[in-house]
């Protein structure tokens, strides 16, 4: 598929890494030549310097053939712009990034008809909402929702002394009476689609899916009960802050901000009226220690350096507070992160990509199901994909247990007139379902991939 990307920061370079790397044609458009040499030399991309809203530069990137054209810049209005021109000039689908919280879902609706957008994306605002799923159930390290909302796949870490730990995974319906299904696992550097066989270690992070409720039961069968976050400190004024903060005010939860700009703390005590905004350096130990960061159920550290970000997380945790978030950006930050024993680090340029990465995927797809939702799991070693499956996919009601799948694939939920299952050897694929899919080693752009 040819896809062109205009603006390549930080956001804009991650999603040509990750659009490349599933084999599309990308060309890709900054004003910063430096940016377009490194992307060209890194991959295989062809690279255009100039405006996004310049349509010669449009022409020479080739946009009249685009089946995609995704409008990242910094700037809310030339996104906007930039796919309007786009789309005139015969690209099939556009994507602009709009961040700015002025702009209502009112009038980006309005925005996105008039302009003829296929899709707008927040990525502050999406990477708010996974820290808010996860303050909801803390003893989780991530949370990702399908399309009927009660389903979910949540990571977890077996600590040492953790009740699933030698346990073979068959053994854990008869010990634990929650409906789940444990369906991924990493140790280590690799990833497993484990079997009923399979035993699992203290240090295991595991992915399972499950119904909210029978998540909550296992966790108190476990536990891992923790109560939800109530007071919560972030550290950071920044836009994810803002909507972070948001979230958490309508559910009834105290936020604290620590913000060292003081327009920017004006600025949100104008915008949120029931937050403690402090104005000081959080890079200070004594300021939080002064602020209670002792007794917080929750710290989220939002700053806008990745290491200022990790550094204070580690000592928020050595603080004992319960629920740690950390936002980190750069890659190999983020693997340093978790190897220094911070769980939860979460990564805006990646939820992005992840949302791009399936919107490709389903324009693609042409035969029986189609791709709703994608995530990256396990720090980006397994995914797992939910596809809606249509009257013609060929291998309908076929027992599970007959199906001849592909190495490192597991069918891990069956979604069937709204009621999730967890499903079993005897459980069929009908039309209309939607069916979770969790994959190892895999690029899977229809549900009849899965199959041998």
């Amino acid at each position: 598929m040819k896809i062109v990307i205009v603006g390549c920061g930080k956001i804009g370079s991650e999603i040509v890494k990750s659009l490349t790397e599933e084999d599309h044609i990308v060309t890709a458009i900054d004003n910063d030549q430096s940016v377009i040499d490194d992307l060209s030399n890194i991959y295989d991309v062809m690279g255009v310097c100039g405006n996004g809203t310049d349509c010669d530069v449009l022409t020479e990137a080739g946009v009249k053939d685009a089946e995609m054209f995704i409008a990242a810049t910094s700037t809310d209005e030339l996104n906007m712009l930039s796919c309007y021109l786009a789309k005139k000039m015969g690209a099939k689908h556009t994507i602009a990034r709009i961040r700015n919280p002025e702009y209502t879902l009112k009038s980006l609706g309005f925005l996105r008809q008039q302009l003829g957008l296929s899709l707008v994306i927040n990525p502050e605002m999406l990477a708010a909402l996974e820290m808010f799923n996860v303050l909801k159930l803390p003893s989780a390290v991530k949370i990702e929702t399908f399309s009927v909302r009660n389903f979910e796949i949540i990571e977890l870490i077996l600590k040492e002394g953790s009740q699933l730990a030698g346990i073979k995974l068959y053994e854990l319906r008869n010990k634990f009476k929650a409906k789940f299904l444990i369906c991924v696992v990493r140790r280590g550097n690799k990833v497993y689609i484990p079997d009923g066989n399979f035993v699992l270690n203290a240090g295991d992070k595991i992915g399972l899916t499950a119904e909210l409720s029978e998540i909550q039961k296992l966790m108190r069968a476990l536990g891992l009960d923790k109560k939800q976050a109530k007071s919560i400190m972030i550290l950071g004024g920044g836009r994810i802050s803002f909507y972070l903060s948001k979230m958490l005010i309508s559910s009834g939860n105290s936020v604290k901000i620590i913000e060292r700009s003081n327009d920017k703390c004006s600025e949100l005590s104008d915008a949120l009226d029931k937050a403690m905004i402090i104005h000081g350096d959080g890079a200070q130990q004594e300021l939080l220690l002064e602020e209670g960061i002792e007794s917080t159920d929750a710290f989220v550290s939002l700053t806008g350096m990745d290491e200022e970000n990790i550094l204070i997380s580690i000592f928020a945790s050595a603080q004992g507070v319960p629920t740690v978030i950390t936002k980190v950006n750069r890659n190999e930050l983020a693997d340093m992160a978790s190897k220094l024993g911070l769980d939860c680090v979460i990564s805006p340029k990646e939820i992005v990509s992840d949302v791009l990465v399936q919107y490709a995927r389903a324009l693609e797809n042409s035969r029986g199901s189609n791709v709703e939702t994608l995530y990256n799991i396990m720090d980006g070693m397994a995914e797992v994909l939910e596809f809606n499956v249509r009257a013609d996919f060929g291998y309908k009601g076929i027992k599970l247990r007959d199906l001849k799948l592909k190495p490192n694939i597991l069918v891990a939920g069956i979604i069937r007139d709204r009621k999730p299952i967890i499903p079993t050897g005897d459980d069929v694929i009908n039309a209309n379902d939607k069916v979770i899919i969790v994959a190892a080693d895999q690029r899977l752009n229809d549900l009849s991939d899965i199959i041998k």
